[in-house]
């Protein structure tokens, strides 16, 4: 790690630097120096980030946590759990396995328990980003006259390619499944996933009927790209995709969108901006036909060492321009990764409709 610049942890709107060297406990002598009195912070505890209560007994904290992650607090036969209590001078209690709730942290002094919720807070962070995602915003892109050309790309690049090196039927996307990505979410609960919806329509309320003015937005699905910068040895080809009015809305509206999920912490950001595509081809379909057919760009956890690119030179110079058609967007949805719904699109958990 370069001690100039170490990895930060961005927890709610506070920045914490990521420590790598393992803590000791302090000595007892310490401990009482750095336990405060009650209603007392000491200079550096953050204790406006969260609510620590007073009770007749000391202090506690709450932490609403999704119950897949209470194995990373738990640790190996208890060993995190013991660890933060002893270190920390607290008692942690974390619900069954499976039963959502509440972490509850009680201590004698304000400052262990300020101690134990702020590392437990860190390890939460770092174990959620290392979670697949399990949903994604999506504008939909499966309208029949859209598969229809689709299919008939398929077709005539199979016909015109296929004796390209890498390059064949497995490559292609399921033509139900077409749709432009925004960004990628975990959501671990049905309490998360309730607010992501809640956010969704926050957000067509505070500037998408704005941007759209309440009505659909007409698109065109036009050209082919590829993502890395060799035509040769193509990892994923994309159709483009551009407002027929020629203006800015659509991107405004996911970037806006965005920047809206991950201010609320649901959603990381990746990239300054959206990038507006639709995959139409992606080696990792044929890696593993079951695999989720999402935008490559998005997982995050891909492991490009095991992708065996295509020859993509003649797709892109023979289908430059192809026109896969016109389609009026209408709404914006929250998909459930592996998942279908009975059009063949995945699964919504909540929707923003722009009308």
């Amino acid at each position: 790690m370069d001690v100039l610049r170490p990895t930060l942890v961005r927890i709610g709107g506070r920045v914490y630097r990521k420590n790598l060297i393992q803590e000791q406990p302090f000595p007892r002598e310490e401990e009482e120096d750095f336990c405060t009195g009650p209603g007392e912070c000491a200079d550096d505890d953050p204790c406006d980030a969260f609510a620590v209560e007073e009770t007749e007994r000391g202090f506690q904290s709450r932490v609403e946590v999704p119950s897949p992650l209470y194995k990373y607090i738990i640790g190996k036969k208890g060993e995190t759990k013991k660890r933060l209590e002893t270190e920390t001078r607290t008692s942690i209690s974390i619900p069954k396995p499976g039963v959502e709730g509440e972490i509850v942290i009680t201590g004698q002094h304000r400052g262990g328990v300020v101690s134990a919720r702020t590392r437990i807070d860190v390890l939460l962070d770092s174990f959620r980003k290392k979670q697949p995602f399990t949903h994604f915003l999506s504008f939909a892109l499966n309208q029949p006259a859209i598969q229809e050309k689709f299919l008939q790309f398929k077709e005539e690049v199979l016909e015109k390619c296929s004796q390209d090196h890498g390059v064949s039927s497995s490559l292609f996307q399921n033509p139900a499944k077409l749709h432009l990505t925004l960004g990628t979410l975990v959501l671990l609960n049905e309490q998360e996933i309730r607010k992501a919806c809640d956010l969704l329509q926050q957000c067509k309320e505070d500037f998408v009927d704005q941007i759209t003015g309440g009505q659909p937005l007409t698109v065109e699905v036009a050209g082919v790209e590829y993502m890395n910068d060799d035509p040769a040895m193509t990892d994923v080809l994309y159709a483009k995709v551009r407002m027929k009015d020629g203006s800015d809305r659509l991107q405004v509206v996911a970037d806006q969108l965005v920047e809206r999920f991950v201010a609320s912490g649901l959603m990381l950001k990746e990239w300054d901006r959206v990038k507006l595509h639709a995959t139409v081809m992606n080696t990792l379909f044929r890696k593993d036909p079951t695999e989720e057919r999402n935008n490559t760009t998005m997982t995050g956890k891909s492991s490009f060492k095991e992708r065996e690119s295509f020859n993509g030179r003649n797709i892109l110079k023979l289908f430059e321009n192809f026109y896969f058609g016109e389609v009026q967007l209408d709404s914006v949805r929250l998909s459930q990764r592996f998942s279908s719904d009975t059009s063949g699109y995945y699964s919504t958990s909540g929707q923003l409709f722009f009308s």
